[in-house]
């Protein structure tokens, strides 16, 4: 039975590709969903990683909210393919993390990672502001200037 399993999740990514120039909503989810970003610090840390990966082009950032238990980002994506990016930004900000918790090889974020292609109609202005919109949605405050863990070029 699980090698039926490991067999369909690689069928579903056969089909797949990134697209350089093409604008992604990605969202990755921490291991069993705990609220590592609750801490200021690691919250930080995580915010540099994403500086450092546009710093680098490999994406240009659009807009992005780091909630308590995942990070939404909205990116155009530059030459290198999408799971390599996102590779990178989950293994440096994972190394990162357990530098600052003392921890040795703890697993912060889940395996893999959700992407959703924006097509050209879609209004990416929208898109951005249903990801900055998170925090209220979730509870969290009741002004979005409130929370300190979004961005977008648009604001």
């Amino acid at each position: 039975m699980p090698s039926r399993f490991n067999h369909r999740g690689h069928a579903l990514r056969r089909g797949r590709h990134s697209e350089p120039g093409q604008v992604y909503l990605l969202t990755a989810v921490t291991e069993r969903r705990k609220s590592v970003f609750t801490d200021p610090l690691l919250a930080r840390v995580l915010v540099r990683e994403m500086r450092r990966i546009h710093d680098e082009h490999h994406v240009e950032s659009l807009a992005w909210v780091v909630m308590p238990d995942h990070v939404h980002w909205l990116i155009e994506l530059g030459s290198a393919p999408l799971p390599k990016v996102v590779q990178r930004f989950k293994s440096r900000s994972a190394i990162a993390i357990n530098r600052i918790t003392g921890e040795t090889g703890a697993r912060i974020w889940q395996r893999g990672f959700h992407d959703r292609a924006l097509r050209q109609d879609e209004d990416l202005i929208d898109a951005a502001r249903y990801i900055v919109a998170n925090p209220l949605r979730a509870e969290l405050v009741s002004r979005i200037g409130d929370y300190p863990w979004w961005d977008a070029v648009w604001l």
